[in-house]
């Protein structure tokens, strides 16, 4: 926006410019008219004409001519004594001959002439009007200002324009039809707002998506382990014996913490998807953290699954959160253990001082290249076999969350090891 203003304070200095110097040459050139179709004399030529009429008359009739001169002629003259100059420095000047000009506080001029001599002062007095605007004085000045106000009109235009079409999009926004088509060019002052418009759009489209399918999901994944609970309570009160009553008991506590389960995935996924998540950002040693992690998933998998960690040895000061980030890491890992065959890799490395990049790697049969931005939707699930239920499809889609909250973001791709590829990015800060 800076750079906008800039530009409207640079149009409107350039304008003042050109139009002032048109200006003055205008009135230069309106002025030596004027003066050249005036009809009056100048003041300095009526003295030297009657300076040298004075030179054949006698001393003592020069004032009555003087004064004869001036009731014929209507010009105001005076022949003056030199007492009679109240200025030391108007009497220094006239001793050099030449006329001198002398202004009075009540706008009257006067211009003196040393005739005699010097012995006594010619004076030819007038009135100092002040000059008066004309017709093409005012037709300048409104074609001045005119064009100034055209300056800030052109270059306020694309950018009122702009803001109707940015209004249009956001009235139709908020009609509810979530889609936000305001097209702005980028040289627009109003650009950056724009985006924001339309990331705001974005968002909000995405949250009307989690929760339409926090909705189905719900009805989903609530459902069938309730129809599975009143299934086994029904079985319960028809038990014949302790035994097969604790075997359909041991049923429900697995749908209890299956539901459990659930509901802590999806207020963990809803808590990242609100807009006042706060961040608790310090450094953190990621040569310590991360080996104890990946150790701590590693106990609880299968004997026969090797997992690799490798940290760079400069990863001492990570600025992360490190609760959402060490989620992070299990989901991508637990993820990669569900498909791995043999092998899970891990490795954390810092790429040029600017950005933090985690890398989950599997042996597995990987992900098709159609479904790897798919993959981190919400309660999407991708691979299953036999129709078996494997987690809620939430874990990719908080990792998602939780790297965007960091400013970065999370991809997929081919392994070298001949799976699926996480890889995890976000900013040194």
């Amino acid at each position: 926006m800076g750079h906008h203003f800039l530009q409207l304070y640079l149009s409107i200095v350039v304008t003042l410019a050109a139009v002032s110097w048109g200006q003055d040459q205008l009135w230069r050139v309106y002025g030596e008219s004027a003066q050249a179709r005036s009809e009056r004399p100048p003041e300095s030529a009526v003295l030297a004409v009657v300076e040298r009429d004075l030179h054949e008359i006698p001393d003592e009739r020069k004032a009555d001519v003087v004064a004869d001169i001036a009731r014929s002629t209507g010009f105001d003259l005076e022949l003056l004594e030199p007492q009679d100059i109240a200025g030391t420095a108007d009497i220094a000047a006239l001793a050099t001959g030449k006329p001198v000009l002398m202004s009075a506080a009540d706008g009257q001029v006067w211009v003196l002439q040393r005739v005699d001599d010097g012995r006594r002062v010619l004076a030819f007095r007038y009135e100092d009007e002040a000059p008066q605007r004309g017709a093409l004085e005012w037709i300048l000045a409104f074609v001045f200002y005119a064009a100034i106000a055209l300056v800030i009109m052109l270059w306020l235009w694309p950018m009122t324009r702009d803001l109707r079409t940015l209004e249009r999009s956001t009235l139709t926004f908020g009609d509810r039809s979530w889609s936000f088509d305001a097209d702005i060019a980028s040289r627009s002052p109003i650009f950056p707002l724009a985006q924001a418009f339309r990331r705001m759009a974005s968002r909000i489209d995405g949250l009307i998506s989690s929760h339409k399918d926090i909705s189905n999901a719900l009805s989903h994944e609530i459902k069938t382990p309730l129809a599975r609970m009143r299934f086994e309570i029904e079985l319960a009160r028809t038990a014949a014996d302790h035994a097969t009553l604790l075997r359909h008991l041991d049923h429900l506590n697995t749908d209890i913490a299956e539901l459990n389960a659930f509901a802590t995935a999806t207020l963990e996924y809803a808590v990242l998807e609100r807009a006042e998540v706060a961040l608790n950002i310090a450094a953190h040693d990621f040569t310590a953290v991360l080996p104890a992690a990946t150790g701590s998933v590693k106990r609880g998998t299968r004997p026969d699954l090797a997992i690799e960690c490798e940290v760079d040895p400069a990863a001492t000061q990570v600025v992360c959160d490190a609760h959402l980030i060490e989620t992070l890491l299990r989901n991508l890992l637990y993820n990669a253990i569900r498909h791995a065959d043999r092998r899970v890799r891990l490795s954390f490395t810092i790429v040029a001082g600017s950005m933090y990049r985690l890398s989950v790697e599997d042996d597995g049969p990987g992900i098709p290249e159609a479904d790897r931005e798919r993959v981190f939707g919400s309660f999407v699930q991708l691979g299953r076999q036999n129709g078996e239920k494997v987690g809620f499809g939430l874990g990719l889609a908080i990792v998602k969350r939780i790297v965007e909250w960091h400013g970065g973001r999370a991809t997929v791709d081919r392994s070298s090891l001949g799976g699926a590829r996480f890889l995890v990015e976000w900013p040194v800060k």
